[in-house]
């Protein structure tokens, strides 16, 4: 019974190394981050309509291993003044998006700046309204950008766990998704990292916020250079 014992084990264990060796670090120079996918993603490219009804480029990274779904959204912010200020223009006398304000860092034309400061909130928003339960809700972050951190049931017994986090005007929304009676798929959403113009891991050594610190209000936090396999290092008990 011994050896019949042991071969299953070994069994068992080479199943384990196969599957884990089917993830990989992903990186996006285009989008600046870095995640581990079961394999190479798929990319689509796609629009993200947000909570004032701007229509923003968005492109979504997926892939799937181990019975497991992963993606990353990632919608790009950075046009977005450019339409508030033709919304501005354009709309209807009475209209309060026309209003010139008076403090025009607060609001933005079109209150554009309103929009990408909601951005986090509303797309956790409308992650809670696809699913069928929302078990947990957390302010989190991934190397010191913040954001939030959600465990959800769905409507066929499917667990996901999501990120949504905003880095240099650029909202990103990660998606782990195993079926029932599954293990929560942390590692996904712990791999997560950012990179810079050389491709060079990066971690702030303060909190990140896109609101005060993307957007102009304070000067960005420092950072510390990690080099190109940053992303692969093990992720603490909360965050990274």
């Amino acid at each position: 019974m011994r050896p019949i014992a042991l071969v299953f084990v070994l069994s068992l264990s080479m199943s384990a190394t196969a599957t884990a060796q089917e993830w990989e670090q992903f990186v996006s120079m285009e989008d600046r981050f870095q995640v581990n996918f079961p394999g190479k993603p798929t990319v689509t490219e796609t629009t993200w309509t947000t909570g004032l009804e701007y229509v923003l480029p968005a492109r979504v990274y997926s892939a799937e291993g181990g019975r497991g779904r992963y993606s990353v959204t990632v919608v790009d912010y950075s046009g977005l003044e450019q339409l508030g200020v033709a919304r501005a223009a354009t709309c209807e006398s009475g209209n309060q998006q026309c209003r010139q304000n008076e403090n025009n860092t607060t609001l933005g034309s079109g209150y554009w700046m309103h929009d990408e400061r909601g951005a986090i909130v509303y797309a956790t928003f409308k992650l809670i309204q696809e699913a069928e339960e929302l078990t947990q809700l957390a302010w989190e972050w991934q190397d010191l950008v913040e954001g939030h951190l959600l465990n959800l049931t769905n409507t066929d017994g499917s667990r996901t766990l999501a990120y949504v986090t905003m880095h240099e005007h650029t909202l990103y929304i990660m998606e782990g998704t195993v079926p029932k009676g599954y293990p929560s798929p942390g590692l996904f959403q712990q791999s997560l990292g950012w990179i810079d113009e050389d491709g060079n891991g990066i971690r702030y050594e303060v909190v990140y916020s896109n609101s005060y610190h993307g957007m102009g209000i304070y000067p960005k936090p420092p950072v510390r250079r990690l080099g190109p396999d940053a992303g692969a290092a093990a992720p603490a008990a909360t965050g990274r």
